[in-house]
Parts: C-alpha cells; sequence; structure tokens
C-alpha cells in the first residue's frame, strides 16, 4: 500500500470493509492503529515475532517492558497461557470484556517480547466493537499497546495517532476521541493473589471489593 493512500477509516464501529483491510495488513506481517477501550493501540499479530519486534521498533520501547494483548474469547487466551487460576477467573467473569490486562503464565512458544521477567503475558478481550471484531476476524491474538512513542502522551484520537505514525502505518481504523486517561489496569496473578502492575481504567478499589483485600500481596 502506498505511503500515500493512508487507510483512515471514520466509521464509529468499524465497516466489514475497513476491518478487512486491516486484517489483511495483520496478515501480511504489518502494524495497524486501532480503538481500544481505554486508548489507541498499536496492533500487529502477537503470535508473529517479526510484526511484534515492529512494534517496539516503532515505539522506541525497552524490550524489556513487554507489550499486552487482545484475546476474542477463552479459546484464543488457552492458546497462549499454560493455566488459569479460579481466582484469575472470578476477575474475567467480573471485568471482562473490560480495562483489566491480567498477566498469566505464559505458554513457551509465543514470541520473547510478550513476556514479562517470570514468563507471564498481559492478556484481556477488548470491550470496544472494532477492536473485538478486528481480533475474532483475524483469529489470532492482537498487541493492544498504545499507539505513542515510548515517553510521549498517549493518541487518544485518530489525528494524534497520524501525528506519531503516519508514514510509518498505512492503517489507522478511526474509533472516534477516547477518554481514558491512563489505559488498562494491569494485575500480575499468582494461584492465591494478584499485584497491581498498574492502576488504570478499573480502580484498585474496585479489585479489593470484589476480591477481598486478603488477595493483594505488594
Amino acid at each position: 500500500m502506498s505511503k500515500k493512500k493512508i487507510a483512515s477509516c471514520r466509521a464509529p464501529n468499524g465497516t466489514a470493509k475497513d476491518v478487512a483491510a486491516a486484517v489483511n495488513a495483520l496478515q501480511h506481517g504489518n502494524v495497524i492503529v486501532f480503538p481500544t477501550e481505554t486508548l489507541y493501540g498499536l496492533g500487529a499479530d502477537a503470535l508473529d515475532g517479526a510484526a511484534v519486534e515492529k512494534i517496539f521498533r516503532l515505539k522506541g520501547r525497552d524490550p524489556n517492558q513487554p507489550i499486552p494483548v487482545l484475546v476474542a474469547d477463552s479459546e484464543m487466551l488457552h492458546a497462549l497461557i499454560t493455566d488459569i487460576s479460579p481466582l484469575a477467573l472470578k476477575m474475567t467473569e467480573r471485568f471482562w470484556p473490560g480495562p483489566l490486562t491480567l498477566v498469566l503464565p505464559a505458554r513457551q512458544d509465543i514470541p520473547k517480547p510478550l513476556l514479562n521477567a517470570s514468563g507471564g503475558v498481559g492478556v484481556r478481550i477488548s470491550s470496544q466493537p472494532i477492536a473485538t471484531k478486528l481480533v475474532r476476524a483475524l483469529g489470532r491474538p492482537l498487541t493492544a499497546t498504545s499507539a505513542n512513542p515510548a515517553g510521549k502522551e498517549p493518541a487518544r484520537t485518530i489525528e494524534a495517532a497520524k501525528n506519531y505514525f503516519n508514514g510509518a502505518v498505512n492503517v489507522f481504523l478511526d474509533g472516534g476521541t477516547l477518554t481514558s486517561k491512563i489505559g488498562s489496569t494491569v494485575v500480575e496473578v499468582t494461584a492465591n493473589k494478584i499485584k497491581i502492575i498498574r492502576e488504570g481504567d478499573i480502580a484498585a478499589s474496585e479489585l479489593r471489593r470484589v476480591l477481598g483485600e486478603g488477595k493483594f500481596y505488594q
């Protein structure tokens, strides 16, 4: 696709044609910009190691800072992880689809840049319709790191994302103005307790209300 023919898809619900163009780009190892339920994200096929590396280069991101991924359903989730504890399952039932990223023990065959130091991968099911359509149509997990260079303000509009990545990314899906201030809440899950890595759109107080204070560790 020519750099002069940037695909700016402005339909808030994401037309079938728009989604098909984005999926085609993903299947060819390319990166797209798309809306999540929090911020605009940089999307690549999360099981394509070379495509994941492109994300890190575009952002100038520290390779030791893994990026989260979106899944469509339980089947796709279990293609990434080895196990889901009853505590993690309780959170998925309460907060998914939605802005809660769970760091769960990952399978060994997924790209290393997705893994944290303890071998966990951050996953969630999005509540954003365009993001949901993309993951389902691709049939594979999709990266969902925020669409901004490292250290810059996250993109909350398609215009902001284009200012960052026009010329480097050819497909932009427009989901309107996004209102998240921080992004998803990121929680690492052990068998019986959780650790909040980043408090985002789901407050720590809400997690404590659902899980109980005794389920947290520092």
